[in-house]
């Protein structure tokens, strides 16, 4: 096993919530941006999956914060981590899903080979992936998207579809926003008619406001892993995303914390 998959998985345990019997779950999937660190100790780096937890009522539902640093859509899905979460899938559960930091990086490299296919179409690659040592079929980030949607609705499960939250990168005092992965995101869930939480544009927006000196505290890192502060700005946009949307199915399960929460305003 490569050094780094070992580091990975040590800092990163298999799943370690649990599904409590009669009543539905909350599943998050995606990278570090939604699941990393603990926001204590060197890196003071936390995602934006574990804050949110607060704005649900656990009485009623269960938050399952089940992304993983490092991962792709594609890699998500080839490692086993969809599976893990498909199988524990029960009709009424809900999905929400974060990708596209990492599905731009190589595909068959000898470090990470973990990008997709650029683009939401039905192209292929074939490659030997130097890391598992098997023949893979690569498809595009949005076939990856949409084999999570479908697989989700099979098993009796409502899917949304986030675009991926933005790093903190300014062109003329505004935070870049995604001119792709965003984009994708939002035409994947619209064919799949699914909802769509527009992350990338909400954040993006609230960093504006705030400007450059009070968003600096809000990472950990250069420019793409939330402080404990940035997590919990993200997992409050989460909630304005849900609550702005004109059907709400998570609206039943909010904690008084959600309740009282502002909606997204266009």
């Amino acid at each position: 096993m490569p050094v780094l998959l070992l580091l990975i998985l040590v800092a990163f345990p298999a799943f370690s919530q649990t599904d409590a019997p009669g009543q539905p779950n909350l599943y998050l999937i995606g990278d570090s941006t939604v699941r990393n660190g603990s926001g204590k100790g060197a890196n003071n780096q936390l995602g934006w999956g574990e804050p949110l937890a607060a704005y649900f009522d656990p009485a009623k539902i269960q938050v399952l914060n089940r992304a993983r640093g490092g991962r792709s859509s594609r890699t998500f899905l080839t490692e086993g981590l969809w599976d893990q979460v498909l199988d524990a899938i029960k009709p009424g559960d809900f999905v929400i899903m974060q990708f596209g930091h990492n599905d731009g990086g190589p595909l068959d490299d000898n470090q990470r080979a973990r990008g997709s296919l650029r683009g939401t179409g039905e192209e292929t690659r074939e490659i030997d992936n130097p890391i598992t040592k098997k023949h893979e079929v690569v498809h595009t980030f949005g076939w990856y998207l949409r084999k999570f949607i479908a697989d989700a609705k099979e098993k009796g499960a409502i899917p949304m579809v986030c675009s991926l939250v933005p790093r903190k990168i300014w062109k003329e005092g505004k935070i870049v926003r995604s001119a792709d992965y965003a984009k994708w995101s939002a035409e994947v869930a619209l064919a799949q008619s699914v909802r769509f939480l527009d992350l990338n544009e909400i954040i993006a927006r609230r960093y504006d406001e705030l400007g450059q000196e009070k968003v600096e505290p809000l990472f950990g890192d250069e420019h793409t892993h939330t402080s404990p502060a940035g997590a919990e700005l993200n997992a409050e946009c989460v909630i304005a995303a849900l609550k702005g949307l004109q059907e709400n199915p998570l609206a039943p399960y909010f904690s008084d914390m959600g309740r009282a929460a502002a909606k997204f305003q266009d």
